[in-house]
C-alpha cells in the first residue's frame, strides 16, 4: 500500500504555508484553501490509517486561491517569529496596500486598504476565520494565537459583503493539532519592554485535540510617561465526530491597560517642534482600559463526495473606558494660535461597549453540467450587533485647561466632565450569496457571483433624547474571468459593486447612509524560473475602485465624523517573491495610489471647501516592501539572517488643511534567529536601524502620532 503526500504551497513573500493531505489507498486529492494537519488513528504492522482535518476557510468554497480572479498576499507565522513583531498593526506594514490611519489615541489597530480607510472614530474591520472581528473596541490584535494572515485584495463585496472595496483581511488562527508541541517565549525591547508568550497543543484522545496559546506584556515607551500592559488567552478544542465531521470551539480574552495618547504637535510643518517623545497628556487621567470575550464554534460536514457544509456562530463583546486630556482642535479656542506655546485641552472621559452575535451557514461544491466544471459556494449569514459610546467632557475657556508644549508640567488638576452624548446603536443584518466559479474549458475560467444583504439600524441618544432608523435592501454582483495560460501564468479581470453600513452618527445625530462602490480590476499571476533558473512568483495588478459616502474626522466637533463625499482610487500592485539561491530568499511588495475625493464638500462647521481631486488623509501615492532572507547553513549555523526596508510616501495629514503635510520616510530592520539545540531558539531584531524621524499617522497637525525609533529586541524561546 502507498501513501501519498500531496502538498500545497501558498506564497507568503518570501515564506509559504505547508498544507498537506494524508490519504491511504493511494488516492491523491485536490486541497481547497484551508490548514490541513494529519492524525493516525490505527496502526496494523506496516497499515497506517489517517484522518485528514480539514479546517476550511469561510466564503472560499473549494477554488484553489491561483484560480480565483482576485489579488491575494499572505503574511504568516514565519514572517512573524522571524521578525520578532507582536502587534497585528505592525504584521500589516509588510503589504504595500495598507497604510496605517488614525488609532485612537494609541489604544486600537486602523489602516486604509488600496486608499480607503473607514469611519477614523471607530477601528478598522478585519474578519477573524470569518467572522467580523475588527469593529468591537478590542485594543491592538495580539499575534500570539495567528497562525497567517490574509489580504484579499480589491473587489469582493458579493461574496464577503458589508466590506471595503480596497478588500478585505482575515486573521487565521492557530488550530488544535493531535501531536504534542508547543513553546514558551520570552523578550526584552529597548524602553523597558518585557513579554512572555507560550503554545501548546496536544491529543486528549484519539479524537479530541486540545490547543491554548497567549501573552503577557508590560511595556513603557519612548513616549515620556506612557505605558501599555497587555494579557490576552487563547484556548481552544477540536472535536474529530467521526471521518466526515468536526466540531471546533475557541475562545479569545484579552486585557489591556494602556495610557491614552494623541501624540505631539507639529507647528508649520516641523516636526522638530517638540521632541517626539513629549507628551502633551496628563499622565494623571490613568490607564485606558480595554477588554474583549470572544468565543466562535465551527461545524464541518461532508455531507456528500461532491458537497460539503461548514456552519458556525460567533459572540464576542468589548469595552473601553478611561480619561484622557486632547488637545482642542477648534482653532478660535487654542492658545497655542496666539502664543505658540500654550496648548489648551478638553479633559474626556470615554465609555464606549459594543455585543457582536454572528452566524453563517455555507455550502460548497464541485459538479458537472454537461462539459462544464461548477464550483458552487450557497451561503448565508447574519449578526446582530449593538455599540454604546459615551463620552463626557470638560471645555472651558481657551487657555482654561492648557501645557506648555516646551516646559510640561503635568498637573494634578483634573477638570470634572459632564455627559456630552450616549448613544445607543443597534444593527441587524442578513445576507444570502451565490457563487459559482465555471470551467468553461481546461484555460478559460468565469466566476458569477451575487449577494443579497439586509439591514435595519437604529440609533438613539440619551443625551439630545434624539433618535433616528433605517433599513436597505442591496444586491451586490460580481463578475470574474481568468485565463490560465499555463501552469505558469494567469491572467484575471473582476468587476463587483458592495456597500457597507456606517455606524455611529455626524455632530446632529444623524445616522450616516451606507457606504457605496465600484471596483474593477486587471491582475496577472506567475509561478516560473527566471534568470538562470531562479524561481520567482507573484501577482501583477491594476484596478480603479470609487466609494460614495465616505467619512471623515469632523475638525469643530472633535470624536465626530462628517460625509466627505465620493472618493476614487486607481493604482498598481506588485508583489514578486524570489529564491534567488538555494539559501537566499526575497520578496518585494509595491503599491502605487492615486487616491482622491471626487466632488468638492463644504461643512458649515468647518468653513472650509475640500475641492475635488483632493488626497485622503494619511493615504500615501507609493509604498514599497523589501525582505531579503539568508539561510547560514552554509557557515554551519543553524538559522538566519534576514533585513527588510520599507518606504512610505509623503501624506496629507489634515482633511482640511492641505498645506499639512507628512513627510515620506523609509525604515530599515534587522533579524536574525539561530537554533543552540534542538529544543532552544535566539533571536534578535532591530526596527528602524538609521533612527529615522516621522510621522506614522495624524488627525490633525495637533494629534500627530510619532512613530517609534530604533529599538532592539532579544528573545528566547524553548520548543518541544
Amino acid at each position: 500500500m502507498k501513501t501519498l503526500l500531496k502538498p500545497k504551497l501558498y506564497s507568503i513573500g518570501a515564506y509559504t504555508l505547508l498544507s498537506v493531505s494524508v490519504n491511504i489507498m493511494a488516492v491523491e486529492q485536490e486541497l481547497t484553501p484551508e490548514i490541513t494537519h494529519t492524525k493516525p488513528l490505527l496502526q496494523n504492522n506496516d497499515e497506517i490509517e489517517r484522518i485528514t482535518i480539514h479546517y476550511r476557510q469561510a466564503y472560499r468554497g473549494n477554488v484553489a486561491s491561483s484560480e480565483l480572479p482576485q489579488a491575494i498576499t499572505l503574511l504568516d507565522n514565519t514572517l512573524i517569529q522571524d521578525t520578532g513583531i507582536t502587534r497585528f498593526q505592525d504584521l500589516l506594514d509588510f503589504s504595500s496596500s495598507i497604510a496605517r490611519q488614525n488609532n485612537g489615541g494609541g489604544l486600537w489597530d486602523s489602516f486604509s486598504l488600496r486608499g480607503f480607510p473607514g469611519n477614523e472614530n471607530i477601528p478598522s474591520g478585519y474578519l477573524i476565520n470569518g467572522f467580523n472581528g475588527g469593529r468591537s473596541f478590542s485594543g491592538h490584535r495580539d499575534l500570539s494565537n495567528v497562525e497567517y494572515v490574509e489580504i484579499l485584495k480589491g473587489p469582493g463585496s458579493a461574496l464577503y459583503g458589508r466590506s471595503e472595496p480596497g478588500g478585505t483581511i482575515n486573521i487565521i488562527t492557530k488550530k488544535p493539532q493531535y501531536e504534542t508541541s508547543g513553546y514558551i517565549k520570552a523578550s526584552a525591547a529597548s524602553e523597558d519592554q518585557y513579554r512572555v508568550e507560550g503554545d501548546f497543543t496536544t491529543g486528549l484522545s484519539e479524537t479530541i485535540a486540545f490547543r491554548v496559546n497567549g501573552a503577557w506584556q508590560d511595556y513603557d515607551s519612548f513616549r515620556d510617561e506612557v505605558f501599555s500592559n497587555k494579557k490576552v488567552i487563547s484556548p481552544s478544542i477540536r472535536w474529530q465526530i467521526d471521518k466526515e465531521s468536526s466540531l471546533l470551539y475557541e475562545v479569545e480574552y484579552l486585557k489591556q491597560e494602556q495610557l491614552f495618547d494623541r501624540g505631539i504637535v507639529v507647528i508649520n510643518n516641523d516636526i522638530n517642534t517638540v521632541p517626539l517623545s513629549r507628551y502633551l497628556g496628563n499622565p494623571n487621567d490613568g490607564a485606558t482600559v480595554i477588554e474583549a470575550k470572544s468565543h466562535q464554534l465551527t461545524y464541518d460536514k461532508q455531507l456528500t463526495q461532491q458537497w460539503s457544509l461548514s456552519t458556525g456562530y460567533a459572540y464576542r463583546d468589548s469595552s473601553l473606558s478611561g480619561f484622557s486630556s486632547d488637545a482642542e482642535l477648534a482653532q478660535s479656542r487654542q492658545s497655542l494660535y496666539d502664543d505658540g506655546e500654550t496648548l489648551t485641552r478638553q479633559h474626556r472621559y470615554r465609555d464606549y461597549s459594543s455585543v457582536d452575535n454572528a452566524v453563517r451557514f455555507e455550502l460548497s461544491s464541485s459538479l458537472m453540467t454537461g462539459v462544464l466544471q461548477h464550483n458552487l459556494l450557497l451561503g448565508i449569514d447574519a449578526y446582530d450587533y449593538e455599540l454604546n459610546t459615551a463620552m463626557s467632557r470638560y471645555r472651558g475657556s481657551k487657555g482654561a485647561y492648557s501645557i506648555n508644549i516646551y516646559q510640561p508640567i503635568y498637573s494634578d488638576e483634573q477638570p470634572e466632565v459632564s455627559l456630552l452624548y450616549k448613544n445607543k446603536e443597534q444593527q441587524q443584518a442578513w445576507g444570502s450569496y451565490v457563487q459559482d466559479q465555471i470551467d468553461v474549458t481546461e484555460q478559460w475560467k468565469v466566476q458569477l457571483g451575487l449577494r443579497i444583504d439586509s439591514y435595519k439600524q437604529e440609533i438613539s441618544d440619551d443625551v439630545s433624547q434624539g433618535s433616528s432608523s433605517q433599513s436597505d435592501q442591496r444586491l451586490s454582483p460580481k463578475i470574474g474571468v481568468v485565463y490560465v495560460y499555463s501552469d505558469q501564468l494567469s491572467v484575471y479581470s473582476v468587476y463587483s459593486e458592495g456597500y457597507l453600513p456606517l455606524s455611529g452618527t455626524d455632530y446632529a445625530g444623524n445616522a450616516f447612509a451606507p457606504e457605496e462602490s465600484k471596483s474593477i480590476e486587471l491582475g496577472v499571476k506567475f509561478d516560473t524560473q527566471w534568470l538562470a533558473q531562479m524561481p520567482i512568483n507573484g501577482t501583477i495588478a491594476i484596478f480603479d475602485a470609487k466609494k460614495n459616502n465616505i467619512l471623515t474626522s469632523d475638525p469643530i466637533n472633535t470624536g465626530y465624523s462628517a460625509t466627505l463625499g465620493a472618493a476614487k482610487s486607481t493604482g498598481v500592485e506588485i508583489d514578486l517573491n524570489a529564491e534567488i539561491t538555494e539559501g537566499l530568499s526575497a520578496s518585494l511588495s509595491y503599491a502605487y495610489l492615486d487616491t482622491r475625493t471626487v466632488n468638492e464638500a463644504i461643512n458649515p462647521d468647518w468653513g472650509v471647501l475640500v475641492s475635488a481631486g483632493s488626497r485622503l488623509v494619511n493615504v500615501p501615492k507609493n509604498t514599497a516592501s523589501i525582505i531579503v532572507k539568508q539561510d547560514l547553513s552554509d557557515v554551519n549555523i543553524d538559522g538566519h539572517l534576514g533585513i527588510n526596508w520599507r518606504f512610505v510616501d509623503s501624506r496629507l495629514g489634515d482633511t482640511v488643511d492641505p498645506d499639512f503635510q507628512l513627510a515620506s520616510y523609509q525604515l530599515v530592520g534587522l533579524f536574525v534567529n539561530t537554533r543552540i539545540n534542538n529544543n532552544i531558539k535566539l533571536g534578535l531584531s532591530v526596527d528602524n536601524l538609521f533612527n529615522e524621524q516621522y510621522i506614522a499617522n495624524s488627525y490633525s497637525a495637533l494629534w500627530a502620532f510619532p512613530g517609534e525609533p530604533r529599538s532592539v529586541k532579544v528573545s528566547v524561546a524553548y520548543e518541544f
